[in-house]
């Protein structure tokens, strides 16, 4: 890991939404005056989609130049394209659809009746050729040295049982050290098949933002900030090159470790 990590603490899940989505358009606008484009990895989940509306609702989100920013997904659920539990179907309701987004730079994860068919193994597969295509026009070391673009933000919400992503405690993805995107059966939380960013993806990322609000995440919160092993704590293993960032609310916030990097509290 690059350093220690930020932890940021707000007073509730409605103010981290909206300080993160302030935060991220920053960020974003920050990316595209460096090089005139931005790389963003979304995430789904309560969190994830909080911070989405309030992107959508924020008057300063027409700072970004979207139709320069390119959209991925940290994982999704492999269903049908369309179906509502689909994280790309959430983000194009919450945010995507109100956007000027250039629709060649919106890249879903494949569904489950898309040109693979229902082989969860093949669509991970073609998203990796997709980001392996659009990391050509980079340079290894703006990429982190692996065939992904150079994500500017990765965010990604953390379940109570510290999954981030489809990285799920002990399961087969979590040990994948070489391939960046895998598919996951027999995940514990439903639906059981999906498709995910790894390890080596993810931290390639400029920044990693974990996202958790609410006293059902105080407990994986503790355990990820604690020195865990990311076999046993896929949040513990979800890093940036240069930063990584908890943004937290007071309930998750509840049990953290002393001598952590505490940015602000709020």
């Amino acid at each position: 890991m690059t350093g220690t990590p930020g932890v940021l603490i707000h007073a509730d899940g409605t103010l981290l939404a909206r300080a993160a989505a302030a935060r991220l358009i920053t960020r974003l606008v920050d990316a595209q005056a460096a090089r005139g484009i931005a790389h963003v990895v979304l995430t789904g989940g309560r969190n994830g989609n909080a911070l989405m509306r309030e992107l959508a609702e924020s008057p300063a989100r027409d700072a970004v130049d979207w139709a320069h920013v390119h959209v991925w997904w940290g994982d999704e659920r492999f269903l049908p394209a369309g179906d509502p539990e689909r994280n790309e179907t959430q983000a194009r309701a919450e945010l995507l659809d109100k956007l000027p987004l250039n629709p060649a730079y919106v890249h879903p994860m494949p569904a489950s009746d898309g040109p693979d068919g229902n082989d969860p193994e093949a669509a991970a597969a073609r998203y990796a050729e997709e980001l392996a295509a659009a990391a050509k026009v980079e340079t290894a070391g703006e990429r982190g040295g692996v065939d992904v673009p150079s994500f500017d933000v990765a965010m990604f919400g953390v379940g109570p049982d510290t999954h981030v992503a489809s990285l799920f405690p002990e399961l087969p993805a979590v040990h994948e050290t070489e391939r960046t995107v895998v598919a996951v059966r027999g995940a514990p939380k439903p639906p059981p098949t999906r498709i995910t960013l790894t390890f080596p993806a993810i931290r390639t990322a400029k920044d990693v933002w974990l996202l958790a609000a609410g006293e059902d995440k105080a407990a994986a919160v503790r355990i990820a900030l604690a020195g865990s092993g990311d076999k046993q704590v896929p949040a513990a293993g979800a890093y940036g090159r240069r930063n990584t960032l908890w943004l937290l609310d007071r309930s998750a916030a509840a049990e953290l470790p002393p001598g952590l990097n505490r940015i602000a509290s709020p």
